[in-house]
C-alpha cells in the first residue's frame, strides 16, 4: 500500500519490477476486469444494422475487431523521396506497444526514410519484463519491413560497437544507451515528449546527463522551456521545438453512421478520451467534472479507451464511477488498437491530463474534426488556438502546468482539483452547442490535417538528425 501511494517518488526500474510482482502475486477477484472489453457495443439492448461478426472492414468503414490489422502506406508514398545525403540513424525507445511515444517512433520509422535516412529501430528491453513478447506495434513494423531490434545492455552495446550508425534519436532512453553512444562517440538527439519524464526532475543529474547528448527537440514550447529552465547549462540553442505530425496513412477515414451503428449509439452526445488507466492521465478528475454534466444532461455519454496501466489506481476511478448516479453514463474501456472508429463517433475528445507533452490523441481528435476540451498542459494551446475556435483549454488540474510533477500529481490524484468547474462549463458548451461544432466537422478536420502535416514535420526532423550529425563531424575535425 505504500508503494502504491508513493509510486511517483520511486525510480523506474522499482516501479517496473513491483508491477510484475504484484500482477503475479495478485489474487482473483470481482474486480479482475476492471475496464470493458470491445465484445459488445456500448448500448448492448440496442443492434447494430449487421450483426458484430459481420462488421465491415475499414476498407469498408469498421474493424471486424477491436485490433483491426494496421492499414499499408498509400501506393506511391514510398517514391516522395528528397535528393539528401542518406545516412543511418537507430531510433532508442523502451516501448513499442500502444502509448504517445510509441505511434511517434513509429511515425519517425515510417516517414524518415522518405528524406533519406536509413532508420533501424532498437527496443531497449533492460527495464522491461525480459520474457515479454515485444509490443503490438513491434510486430507491425517488422511486417511493413522496418528493422525492429531487442537488446538488453551488452546486446545493444555490441550492436552499436559493430554497426556504429550516424546518429540516435533518443526517446526516453536509458543511461546505458547514452553511455554506449558517448562512447562509441555517435551523437544522440533525445525528443522530449514531456516533463516530468522518466529522467525525473533531479536536475543536479540531468546536468552530466545532458552532457551526453547533442541536442534536444521538444514537442512544446512548454516542454522546451521547462528544460531550459530545469538546466541553464545547456545551450539554448540546442533545444529546438518541433511539435508532433497527423500520420493520416495510418488512420484511415471511417463512416460515421457505421460507427455510431457499431457501439450501439442512436442519439447520445458522445465525449471520447483515448488515454491510458493511470495517474498522468487523470481519470478520476475527468470522471467527477464528467458527473457534474451528466445530472443536466442525460443523453451525454464518457467514454475512456486504453490500456489499464495501474490496476489500483484504476480501482479507485471504478469505485468513483460506481457510486454515481450517473454511473451508466460513464465506460471504461480496454485499448483500441485503431481509434479511427471511436473518433468517427464520438461528437467530442475531452482531456484532463497532469500533464503531457503533446497529445496525438487530441490532434487525431482534431484530424477527425472533434472539438476538444484539454486540461493546460504541452501543446494544449498550441492545437487548440483562443477558446470556442477548435475547443477550450481549462486551467491544469494542479494550477502552473509548468511546475506540475510526479509528486504534486500523486498527492492531489484523488482530491477535489480546481478545474473541475472550468471543466464541466466547456463540456456543457460543447453538448449545448452541438449542431453548431457538427456542421463544423468538415472544416475543423482539414484545417488540422494541414496544420499537423506529417511530412513538415518528419523533414524537420531528418534536419535536426542531419545537424547533430555535421556537428559531431565538425567536433571531430577540430580535434
Amino acid at each position: 500500500m505504500w508503494a502504491q501511494r508513493h509510486s511517483w517518488v520511486l525510480p523506474r526500474p522499482v516501479r517496473s519490477a513491483g508491477r510484475r510482482l504484484l500482477e503475479r502475486i495478485r489474487p482473483v477477484s470481482d474486480e479482475q476486469h476492471l475496464v470493458e472489453d470491445w465484445s459488445v457495443p456500448l448500448f448492448p439492448h440496442r443492434r447494430s444494422p449487421l450483426p458484430r461478426s459481420e462488421a465491415p472492414t475499414f476498407s469498408g468503414a469498421l474493424p471486424t475487431s477491436a485490433n483491426p490489422p494496421s492499414p499499408t502506406l498509400r501506393a506511391g508514398d514510398e517514391t516522395r523521396r528528397e535528393p539528401t545525403n542518406r545516412f543511418h540513424c537507430l531510433i532508442v525507445t523502451p516501448v513499442l506497444d500502444t502509448g504517445g511515444l510509441d505511434e511517434f517512433v513509429a511515425f519517425l520509422a515510417r516517414q524518415l526514410p522518405t528524406f533519406g535516412v536509413k532508420i533501424t529501430i532498437m527496443h531497449d528491453r533492460s527495464l522491461s519484463d525480459q520474457h515479454r513478447t515485444p509490443g503490438r506495434l513491434a510486430s507491425i513494423l517488422r511486417s511493413e519491413g522496418i528493422a525492429v531490434i531487442d537488446a538488453m545492455p551488452d546486446e545493444g552495446r555490441q550492436w552499436l560497437l559493430e554497426h556504429q550508425p550516424d546518429v540516435i534519436s533518443a526517446h526516453d532512453p536509458s543511461d546505458w544507451v547514452l553511455d554506449a553512444a558517448h562512447a562509441c562517440r555517435i551523437p544522440v538527439v533525445e525528443t522530449l515528449h514531456g516533463i516530468p519524464t522518466p529522467i525525473s526532475t533531479d536536475w543536479r543529474k540531468e546536468v552530466l546527463r545532458g552532457q551526453k547528448i547533442t541536442s534536444f527537440v521538444a514537442v512544446s514550447e512548454l516542454v522546451r522551456r521547462q528544460y531550459l529552465r530545469g538546466n541553464r547549462h545547456f545551450p539554448r540553442e540546442a533545444v529546438i521545438t518541433i511539435p508532433n505530425a497527423f500520420n493520416d496513412t495510418h488512420r484511415p477515414a471511417v463512416d460515421r453512421a457505421q460507427a455510431r451503428a457499431w457501439l450501439g449509439l442512436e442519439n447520445e452526445f458522445l465525449f471520447v478520451t483515448l488515454a491510458r488507466h493511470v495517474l498522468q492521465k487523470n481519470a478520476y478528475g475527468l470522471v467527477s467534472a464528467f458527473a457534474d454534466v451528466a445530472r443536466s444532461f442525460p443523453e451525454a455519454h464518457l467514454l475512456i479507451a486504453g490500456r489499464m496501466d495501474d490496476r489500483a489506481y484504476t480501482q479507485q476511478v471504478v469505485r468513483l464511477r460506481d457510486g454515481l448516479p450517473e454511473r451508466h453514463q460513464i465506460h471504461l474501456r480496454d485499448n483500441i488498437s485503431n481509434p479511427s472508429v471511436l473518433l468517427a463517433a464520438a461528437d467530442a475528445f475531452v482531456m484532463d491530463s497532469f500533464f503531457e507533452g503533446w497529445s496525438l490523441a487530441s490532434m487525431e481528435a482534431l484530424c477527425a474534426g472533434l472539438p476538444v476540451v484539454s486540461s493546460e498542459v504541452g501543446g494544449a494551446r498550441e492545437q487548440l488556438g483562443p477558446d470556442g475556435e477548435r475547443g477550450y483549454v481549462v486551467p491544469n488540474p494542479l494550477g502552473d502546468p509548468e511546475t506540475v510533477s510526479w509528486e504534486s500529481a500523486g498527492r492531489e490524484r484523488f482530491r477535489p482539483q480546481a478545474n473541475r468547474t472550468a471543466f464541466a462549463a466547456a463540456m456543457t458548451s460543447l453538448v449545448t452547442n452541438r449542431d453548431r461544432w457538427a456542421k463544423t466537422r468538415p472544416i475543423l478536420a482539414e484545417e488540422s490535417k494541414r496544420r499537423f502535416s506529417a511530412r513538415t514535420c518528419a523533414k524537420q526532423h531528418a534536419n535536426a538528425l542531419r545537424a547533430a550529425v555535421a556537428r559531431h563531424c565538425s567536433k571531430v575535425s577540430d580535434h
